[in-house]
C-alpha cells in the first residue's frame, strides 16, 4: 500500500486498563485493550474514522443487524517481534476476504485504506498490549453490522466498521477430539458458507455444545448432500497427511472458508516438497487410510487456533485414533516455520508481515 493519506481522528484515553500480560492468564476473547476503531457508512460514502476508547455502542432494539443478520467479521493477529516491534500477519489478506463477506451478504465494500491504515494506527496506539511470550499475540477483530433503525427486510443503508483487539494465548493446549458430524449441516452449495458471516457461527452453537457434553472438542463437519464428504472442523480447516501426501477439502463447492492460515500451510507444505492435493476427502476414505496405517497426521488450522493438532476422529461409535503426536513430522515442522516467520525468527520471503 502507497503512503496513507487518510484522516484517523484520535482520541486517546484517560487511563489506559493495560497490565502485566502474562502468558498463563490469557484467556481467548476474555479481555480488550484501550482504544477500538469505528467508522460509519451513511449516505453512499465511509465518514472519517474514528480510533476511541473501548467502549459499548449505543443501539436501537430496532437495529437491523439485530434481526437480520447483516453481520460479517474477520480474524487476525499481531506479534511481537525479536526487536520489540510489532507485526500483523497478512492483514491484506483478511481486508480482502472480508469484502467477499460483504459482497456477498449485500453489505458495501470496505475501502482498503481505511482498513488497513485504520488497522495500522490502532496497533501502533496499542502496541503496549501485544504479549511478547511464545504461543501469544494480539487478536485482532474487524467486523461490519448493518446499522438501519427498521425491521422491514431489505439491506441496510447505513453500516458500521469496527476493530477491536484482544491479548490471546493458545486456542488449544492439547491436540484435540473431533466427532464427525452427519446429523446437522454447516453449509450448502449456494449458500454462505465460504464467508465469514455471523450467521454461520450461530447455527454452529448448538451442534457444538452437544459434542462438548460427548466429551469431544469439535465438530468436523461433512457436506449436506451426502453427508460424508468432509469440510471443515467448528472454525477450521483441516487437513491429513496420508501416506505423506497433504489432503485438504477445496473451496470449488462455495461451503468452506478460503483460510489466510489454510494458504499459509499449503505454501509451506510446497516449498517443503510435501505434496498437497486439494479435492473432494469422504470420510471412508480416512478410515481406510486409518485402518491401513496409512493416515499419519491431521490438524484444523486457523487465525484463533493456528494449527490444531487431531488426537482422534469418531464417526458414527467408531473413534480413529491418530498416531501419539510425538512421532509426527511434518505438522509440527510446517507449525514451527509459520510460527517463525509470524513472530519474526526468519526472513519473510513471502510479503506476510506487515509491520506496524
Amino acid at each position: 500500500m502507497s503512503v496513507s493519506t487518510l484522516n484517523v481522528t484520535i482520541r486517546q484515553t484517560e487511563n489506559s486498563r493495560i497490565h502485566p500480560l502474562e502468558k498463563d492468564k490469557l484467556v481467548f476473547g476474555k479481555e480488550y485493550s484501550d482504544h477500538m476503531l469505528v467508522c460509519d457508512y451513511v449516505d453512499g460514502a465511509w465518514q472519517t474514522p474514528e480510533i476511541i476508547p473501548y467502549g459499548d455502542f449505543s443501539l436501537s432494539p430496532a437495529t437491523s443487524f439485530m434481526h437480520y443478520g447483516q453481520a460479517i467479521f474477520e480474524g487476525v493477529k499481531a506479534y511481537r517481534q525479536p526487536d520489540g516491534s510489532v507485526a500483523i500477519f497478512r492483514p491484506i489478506d483478511n481486508w480482502k476476504r472480508m469484502n467477499v463477506s460483504a459482497h456477498r451478504m449485500g453489505m458495501p465494500d470496505i475501502p482498503e485504506e481505511i482498513f488497513m491504515e485504520g488497522l495500522r494506527q490502532l496497533i501502533e496506539l496499542d502496541a503496549a498490549w501485544v504479549p511478547n511470550d511464545a504461543e501469544t499475540s494480539l487478536y485482532i477483530r474487524p467486523f461490519m453490522i448493518a446499522m438501519d433503525e427498521f425491521i422491514g427486510v431489505r439491506s441496510s443503508e447505513t453500516y458500521r466498521f469496527a476493530i477491536i483487539t484482544s491479548p490471546a494465548g493458545a486456542y488449544y493446549n492439547k491436540p484435540v477430539r473431533i466427532y464427525v458430524q452427519d446429523k446437522y449441516v454447516r453449509a450448502a452449495k449456494g449458500g454462505i458458507g465460504y464467508t465469514k458471516a455471523a450467521g454461520n457461527y450461530g447455527a454452529s452453537m448448538l451442534p457444538a455444545a452437544e459434542v462438548k457434553k460427548m466429551g469431544y472438542d469439535q465438530n468436523l463437519w461433512t457436506d449436506a448432500v451426502e453427508n460424508k464428504y468432509v469440510q471443515e472442523i467448528g472454525t477450521m480447516n483441516v487437513f491429513f497427511i496420508v501416506d505423506g501426501v497433504a489432503l485438504t477439502p477445496d473451496l470449488n463447492s462455495g461451503t468452506i472458508l478460503a483460510g489466510v492460515t489454510r494458504d499459509s500451510i499449503i505454501t509451506l507444505l510446497k516449498e517443503n516438497g510435501i505434496p498437497v492435493e486439494e479435492r473432494p476427502i469422504s470420510i471412508d476414505e480416512l478410515i481406510a487410510a486409518q485402518k491401513d496405517g496409512r493416515l499419519q497426521e491431521a490438524f484444523g488450522s486457523g487465525t484463533a487456533a493456528s494449527m490444531s493438532f487431531i488426537a482422534d476422529l469418531t464417526y458414527k461409535e467408531e473413534t480413529l485414533h491418530l498416531p501419539d503426536v510425538n512421532t509426527w513430522i511434518i505438522s509440527p515442522k510446517i507449525k514451527k516455520q509459520l510460527d517463525e516467520i509470524r513472530y519474526g525468527h526468519v526472513a519473510d520471503n513471502h510479503g506476510w508481515r506487515f509491520k506496524v
